[in-house]
């Protein structure tokens, strides 16, 4: 049978002997005779408190000296030279034709043909769609993304396919750009353009064409791999002749900027100077335990508002951080996970559109994962690696099969990282570093992929005052008694801030 031992409370409670001392105390003392050999050491149960603040703040700690901070984001322009056909025709007065199909002789080489482009990024800061992010989504056409970068001179490749299926690529032509138009309308720009490869005679359909009423409203939705690039018309490079001069030219706007604020967190702790000085079993200094109990609790508040966060200001002028996952759930990539019915080829699938290198190609991302999501990747990647490989090795029908099918994610090894353990499950994309992360229980959210390159942890230092867990001290009297008691206040002055929201995804419910 146990017993609980209170010992933050150092009050001998109601002495009934004080009357009458020689009769020795009433405080219970068990069987005065006997030691019950009791031990020098109490158990302690430790738990894994806060993998992500324990990381931001080993490797990502970037001081701020205002409690309103920005920052600054770039995204280069050269991969992005493509748009989609909204229109075309033999004119420059394409208008807004519904048709896909372009007939019979008019993609000869040689041909003058027109095409109406349309792209789905922001022109400032080059700033796009992020798969499954219906927030700020783009559509093709919007305003502010009008294709700045055709130039006379221009060669561009756009796809086709049979008559009746756009969508199905089966060849492309090239179409040498001899004027651009950005004038008619401030969303697209209208190609005037000479075949130098043609079709091969029969109608085909353009396949980034789509009906005015479809036009692509939730481009987010769609992977770039499987959907996106087969209706994209890319610059190809440029052609001129011999002596023409200089060509004409753009310039690109890739900057974009954001900010963020800092959040006071404040853990209090109050012990009275009798406890202070009494000398107690297991740990003598009653003063140091309760403190260090308050510095965890104040970690694990934090970890707690880094995570679950919301940037705001409210009329009192508090502010509060952005924490990972509101930012993600906002502007980053969005999956779905259900461990009951994702497959391990749909998880490839999101880690696909996930790792694209077309906007993310950073190896700095770590997975922080709820219990359940935990294990399931341990199942797909230890189990099946493991115990259901499959091949037949040395049999005639197998004869030379030295490589059977294997699984394409296993687990590959374990390591501890600022403190927290870290499970390293190798895909076809490369490694995973899966943290398990208890916070993420009891919520919607099955797993964060956060790129540690693009977030910071940002305590406020100024001025030789440095605000990150900081301790105030005060010594008050109670009121009739006149004890002391210590009063002291762990302070926190920091923030969050989030860059290139293309490299965080969030798997949900």
């Amino acid at each position: 049978m146990a017993d609980n031992f209170k010992l933050s409370d150092l009050s001998p409670g109601a002495d009934t002997s004080a009357s009458n001392p020689g009769s020795g105390p009433s405080l219970s003392t068990g069987d005065l005779r006997r030691k019950y050999n009791f031990g020098d050491r109490v158990s302690e149960l430790n738990i894994a408190q806060d993998p992500f603040f324990r990381f931001v703040s080993k490797v990502g700690k970037k001081p701020c000296d205002d409690p309103k901070f920005k920052f600054t984001e770039r995204r280069g322009s050269w991969h992005k030279r493509y748009a989609y056909v909204t229109a075309h025709g033999t004119t420059s007065a394409v208008g807004t034709t519904t048709d896909a199909s372009v007939a019979d002789g008019l993609l000869a080489v040689g041909d003058q043909y027109y095409f109406k482009m349309g792209t789905d990024y922001m022109q400032e800061g080059n700033r796009q769609n992020v798969y499954g992010q219906s927030t700020n989504a783009i559509a093709v056409g919007a305003a502010g993304t009008q294709p700045q970068f055709f130039l006379p001179g221009n060669v561009v490749k756009i796809n086709f396919g049979a008559s009746g299926v756009p969508g199905t690529m089966t060849g492309y032509i090239l179409a040498k750009v001899n004027s651009v138009d950005t004038s008619s309308t401030s969303t697209h720009a209208i190609l005037n353009t000479t075949i130098v490869k043609g079709t091969t005679g029969a109608i085909v359909d353009l396949c980034s064409y789509q009906a005015a009423a479809e036009v692509e409203t939730d481009v987010y939705a769609e992977s770039i791999a499987d959907s996106l690039e087969t209706k994209r018309c890319y610059v190809v490079g440029s052609a001129f002749g011999e002596g023409t001069g200089y060509p004409e030219t753009w310039k690109d706007q890739p900057f974009s900027t954001g900010y963020g604020q800092t959040q006071i967190w404040k853990t209090s702790c109050a012990m009275t100077n009798t406890a202070r000085a009494t000398v107690l079993k297991y740990e003598g200094n009653e003063w140091a335990r309760v403190w260090r109990e308050k510095l965890i609790e104040h970690k694990y508040d934090i970890e707690q508002s880094l995570l679950f966060g919301s940037q705001y200001s409210d009329a009192n002028g508090i502010t509060y951080t952005q924490g990972a996952v509101d930012f993600i759930q906002n502007y980053g990539n969005v999956f779905s996970l259900n461990t009951g019915t994702k497959t391990q080829d749909s998880f490839l699938d999101d880690m696909s559109s996930y790792l694209d290198p077309r906007y993310n190609n950073s190896g700095a991302t770590v997975y922080f994962c709820n219990t359940a999501v935990f294990n399931w990747l341990h199942k797909l990647g230890g189990y099946f690696k493991n115990n259901l490989e499959i091949g037949n090795l040395g049999t005639s029908s197998n004869a030379g099969n030295t490589n059977p099918f294997s699984a394409d994610m296993a687990v590959t090894g374990k390591k501890m990282a600022a403190g927290v353990g870290v499970t390293t499950i190798s895909t076809v994309y490369g490694d995973m570093n899966v943290v398990r992360n208890i916070h993420l229980d009891g919520t919607n959210i099955q797993m964060l992929g956060i790129d540690m390159k693009h977030c910071a942890y940002r305590p406020l230092v100024g001025n030789g005052i440095n605000r990150d867990t900081s301790v105030y001290v005060g010594v008050q009297t109670l009121e009739n008694s006149g004890v002391d008691r210590r009063v002291d206040q762990i302070l926190t002055e920091a923030g969050m801030e989030w860059s290139m929201p293309e490299a965080h995804a969030v798997w949900t419910a």
